[in-house]
């Protein structure tokens, strides 16, 4: 019974709530100073995979900015390939604007969404991932 209660917590009211937060925006702003590594990179792709999963579960989290959560995981995405290749993670102005608003939606969505919202939104970003309807930074050899 504990287990179903906690699902209808507001994810702002569980404990691990500021941890996740500190977490997403120290890696932005590691990123934002040219001092990110790959951690911070997969950080921010699994929050920005959030945000764009909340958008999918419950209009109400976000469907209305699909546009601009496509343009900061596109900017996202840019940055990562060329980090990959180039061994430092630099964005360009334009990037992190864009990025900056998926992180403020994303906030906005923890602080509407429940914790069995949130299980639900890793549900969606796990298919996706098991789907390969997720655009990889790095290319896997087959060989």
């Amino acid at each position: 019974m504990a287990y179903v209660m906690s699902g209808f917590k507001k994810f702002n009211d569980v404990s691990v709530a500021v941890d996740l937060r500190i977490k997403n925006h120290d890696a932005m702003d590691l990123l934002r100073k040219g001092d990110a590594t790959r951690n911070e990179i997969d950080v921010l792709i699994g929050a920005f995979n959030m945000c764009e999963a909340y958008a999918m579960l419950k209009p109400e989290l976000g469907s209305d900015w699909h546009e601009e959560i496509g343009a900061g995981l596109d900017a996202l995405h840019a940055v990562g390939k060329r980090g990959v290749a180039s061994g430092r993670f630099i964005l360009t102005a334009k990037e992190l604007t864009a990025m900056n608003l998926v992180m403020e939606i994303h906030d906005a969505q923890l602080d509407q969404t429940t914790v069995l919202e949130m299980e639900k939104a890793m549900e969606i970003v796990n298919r996706e991932y098991r789907a390969k309807r997720m655009r990889p930074i790095v290319e896997k050899n087959n060989g």
